[in-house]
């Protein structure tokens, strides 16, 4: 087996990944490294042989691992890298942050980034997937980033050079995101709290929040999300075509698609990764069959299958 750096950080062979994702499923990963600081990760990652794969992991809250577990170097961001700073309407914040506390200290200081309050996750991953909520994206907020590359060099990366589109960014095999730089809106503290407030409120009553998922689990085939306006269309939305093919609260093993909300892949509490990926492909294939429409994962899925 290659030999692996000594970090000064925690570096856990054949980590179960399971309890880190809101699904609750996956096999081990070869190592799990969990950086003291910045300067632990840039000098692992510059030490690191370049054949060993790495992988970024953010709060495992948009992420399948299948059973068979990963073979890389998981790299877990944590404290460290959670810091959040405001500046006049710039907000600066660790990768490792998490969205809603990112929106919080935010309106705390009279700075609009509520629609990151119901995207579950960590900044890291936001940006990655360029999260959205209500019409706003992650690309309408974000000026720059700052990553470690698979050399260990910490780069500064402006927002354009992502090419930030509908659920995916440009970066980088291997690079780790350690930083991001947000520009909001000034909005008065309490009205940003109220309005949360309600995002949250109507988010409760539309989501299967209370049970095992890992967000939306596929994209809206029409590549936008929900405004939440009144006058919202509810044309071509996932959930919609999921519906009308008749996979509303479908199973397969301990997996289900949510009678709550039939675009939300549930673990039902016995629920294997195979399962979990398998009934997602079987609505995948009723939708096309049904609809024409082929619907996109958005819930990543890495590893792989059980032996």
């Amino acid at each position: 087996m290659t030999e692996l750096p000594e970090p000064r950080g925690r570096l856990t062979p054949g980590r179960n990944l399971s309890e880190l994702t809101w699904l609750r499923v996956g096999g081990p990963a070869d190592w799990l490294f969990q950086p003291a600081d910045l300067d632990d990760l840039r000098a692992f990652l510059a030490a690191l042989p370049a054949e060993v794969p790495v992988f970024p992991m953010g709060v495992g809250s948009n992420l399948i691992v299948r059973d068979g577990g990963l073979r890389a170097v998981v790299i877990r961001l944590g404290r460290g890298f959670n810091g959040i700073s405001v500046e006049g309407t710039r907000v600066t914040v660790g990768a490792a942050a998490l969205d809603a506390h990112v929106a919080k200290r935010a309106a705390e200081a009279g700075v609009d980034l509520t629609f990151l309050r119901t995207i579950p996750g960590s900044i890291g991953g936001a940006v990655r997937m360029n999260a959205g909520c209500y019409g706003t994206y992650v690309a309408d907020h974000l000026v720059e980033v700052r990553a470690v590359t698979r050399a260990g060099d910490l780069v500064t990366i402006p927002a354009a050079d992502l090419n930030l589109s509908y659920r995916q960014s440009e970066l980088p095999e291997g690079w780790v995101l350690v930083e991001a730089v947000f520009d909001g809106l000034k909005g008065d503290p309490e009205a940003l709290a109220a309005r949360m407030a309600a995002q949250l409120k109507k988010r409760d009553e539309t989501q299967p929040t209370k049970d095992r998922t890992a967000g939306s689990t596929f994209r809206n085939p029409a590549g936008f999300s929900s405004t939440g306006q009144a006058d919202d269309s509810h044309d071509l939305k996932a959930w919609k075509v999921i519906d009308e093919a008749g996979m509303r609260g479908a199973t397969m093993g301990g997996a289900q698609m949510s009678p709550k909300h039939s675009n939300f892949l549930v673990n039902t509490g016995s629920a294997t990764a195979a399962e979990l990926e398998g009934l997602g492909e079987e609505v995948r294939k009723k939708v096309f069959q049904h609809s024409g429409i082929e619907l996109d994962w958005e819930i990543m899925r890495v590893g792989e299958p059980a032996r």
